[in-house]
C-alpha cells in the first residue's frame, strides 16, 4: 500500500526529487515527552513511525525511496525499546537505501546532485531546509542548477483526498470503535456526574477496543457548555434539564472518526430542546441527502443552512423571509461554522476546498463530516426559554459512485431511541 503511494506521488512529479520530514520528539519536562505521532503524509508515503526521519522519493532514479532514520542504539533500546535502524528501514519499510539521520549533512545533498527541482514544504523542518538551500547555494553558478522549491503538500493533500478501500475500512473501523464509546457514554450518564466523568467512559471504551490514541480531544459540553464550539475544560457538573454534547472520534492506525451526539443528562429532552434537536436532526439529514458525485462541497452546507434558517424562524429566533435571511447570513450567530470538513490521516484532514474560484466537486472515495448545529447562547438575542441550548449532530459520510453512505449511521440520533439510552446503565 505504502509502495503503490508512492509510485503515485513520484508519477505525479514534474522531475526532480521530493523531501519529506518526519515529526520529531517533543519534550514536555525532564526527560519525558509528549506523545509521539508521526507526521500524517509522511506515514501516508512511507508507514514509517519513528521520530526524525527524512524520506527522499527520486523517480526515475536506481533507488527511488531513500529513508534517513535513527541508527539501532542497543543503550537506547533498554530506556525506549527498538529501532527499526538502517537495516529495518530496508528490509520491512521498503526503502531502496538507508542512511543515519547523523550523516543527512553529508548524504542528502548527494541526492540532490541531479535536480533541477526540489519538493519541500519550506518551513516544515530547519535542519533539512538549511541543507536543501545550502546545495542550492553550491549549485547556483552550476549547468545543472536547482531551479525551484516546489510545495509538494498539495499533490500529497489530492492523493489523500480520494480514499482507497483500505483506508475507509481503518476509518470505518474507528468509527466503529467510536460507536461503542459513545453507546457507553450515554448509557452510563445521569444528572449529578461530572463530565469528565462521562469522557472517562467514553474514552475508556476507546481503549478496551484497541483504540490507543485520540483523534482529537474529547468535546464533553453539558449544559451552557454546549454553545461553545470546541469546549474541552469538560469540568462542569451536569444537571436534570442539562443537555450534553459529545463530539469525539477514536484514531485507528492513524485514521480519525469524527462523530457528535447531542442528548438530555436527565433522560428527557424539554420542549424547547427537543424543537432545536429536530430542526438540527432534519438539516443534517438534507445535508447527507446533498452528498453525491457531481454535487459541490459547498451545496452540502447551503442544504442545511436552508433547514437551519427555516427552523430558526419557526422558534422565533429569526423574522423574515428564508431567502433573504440565508443571503444577509442571519442565522450565523446561532450556526457559525461550515457544515462540513474532509476527515481521514487528520480529523480536519487535507485537501481542497475550493477549484479555482469554485466549489470543489464531490467524487466518489471522499469522505466528509455533515455537522449542524444550533447554538443559542445564554445571552443570545432569543426566545429566553431557548437560550443556553446548543445541539450539534454529527455523522462521517462516504462519497459513492451512486450517492453516498454514512459510515456512522449505526450511532443512534433518534431522539426517542437517545431518551431511552440515557442513564440505562446507571
Amino acid at each position: 500500500m505504502f509502495a503503490e503511494r508512492r509510485q503515485r506521488f513520484m508519477r505525479s512529479m514534474r522531475g526532480g526529487v521530493a523531501v519529506f520530514a518526519g515529526a520529531h520528539e517533543v519534550l514536555r519536562n525532564g526527560d519525558v515527552h509528549f506523545d509521539f505521532r508521526q507526521s500524517s503524509t509522511f506515514h501516508y508515503l512511507t508507514g514509517f513511525d519513528e521520530p526524525d526521519a527524512v524520506a527522499v522519493l527520486r523517480p526515475g532514479h536506481a533507488q527511488p525511496f531513500v529513508l534517513f532514520v535513527r541508527p539501532h542504539d542497543p543503550a537506547m533500546e533498554i530506556w525506549v525499546g527498538p529501532r527499526a535502524g538502517i537495516e529495518g528501514a530496508q528490509r520491512d519499510f521498503g526503502a531502496d537505501a538507508a542512511f543515519a539521520i547523523d550523516d543527512l549533512e553529508q548524504e542528502l545533498p548527494k541526492l540532490l546532485v541531479e535536480a533541477d527541482t526540489v519538493y519541500f514544504s519550506l518551513g516544515s523542518d530547519e535542519r533539512v531546509q538549511s541543507v536543501i538551500t545550502g546545495a542550492i547555494g553550491r549549485r547556483r553558478a552550476a549547468p545543472n542548477a536547482l531551479e525551484q522549491i516546489i510545495d509538494p503538500a498539495p499533490l500529497a493533500a489530492s492523493m489523500r483526498l480520494i480514499k482507497s478501500r483500505e483506508e475507509v475500512d481503518l476509518l470505518q473501523r474507528a468509527i466503529d470503535v467510536t460507536g461503542a464509546g459513545i453507546d457507553a457514554a450515554i448509557r452510563a450518564t445521569r444528572p449529578g456526574m461530572h463530565e469528565y466523568e462521562v469522557q472517562a467512559v467514553l474514552e475508556g471504551e476507546y481503549r478496551r477496543a484497541g483504540s490507543m490514541r485520540l483523534g482529537f480531544p474529547s468535546i464533553v459540553a453539558g449544559g451552557p457548555n454546549s454553545c461553545t464550539l470546541h469546549y474541552v475544560a469538560n469540568t462542569r457538573q451536569l444537571g436534570r434539564s442539562d443537555l450534553l454534547l459529545l463530539d469525539t472520534g477514536a484514531e485507528w492506525e492513524y485514521y480519525s472518526a469524527d462523530v457528535s451526539r447531542t442528548f438530555p443528562a436527565g433522560g428527557t429532552f424539554s420542549p424547547q430542546q427537543r424543537a432545536v434537536y429536530e430542526i438540527v436532526l432534519d438539516a443534517q439529514q438534507a445535508g447527507i441527502e446533498a452528498t453525491k458525485p457531481g454535487a459541490t462541497f459547498l451545496e452540502v452546507h447551503d442544504a442545511a443552512v436552508k433547514v437551519v434558517t427555516q427552523g430558526l424562524r419557526r422558534l422565533k429566533v429569526l423574522e423574515g423571509r428564508v431567502d433573504g435571511l440565508v443571503k444577509a447570513g442571519a442565522y450565523r450567530p446561532f450556526f457559525m461554522h461550515g457544515t462540513s470538513h474532509w476527515l481521514g490521516l487528520d480529523v480536519h484532514d487535507e485537501g481542497p476546498y475550493r477549484s479555482g474560484a469554485a466549489s470543489i466537486e464531490l467524487k466518489a472515495g471522499m469522505v466528509l463530516t455533515v455537522e449542524p448545529g444550533i447554538y443559542i447562547g445564554p445571552r443570545a438575542e432569543a426566545p429566553r426559554e431557548l437560550r443556553g441550548i446548543g445541539v450539534r449532530i454529527e455523522d462521517d459520510v462516504l462519497v459513492t459512485r451512486t450517492g453516498h453512505r454514512n459510515l456512522s449511521e449505526r450511532i443512534p440520533r433518534d431522539p426517542a431511541t437517545l431518551e431511552a439510552m440515557v442513564g440505562s446503565n446507571s
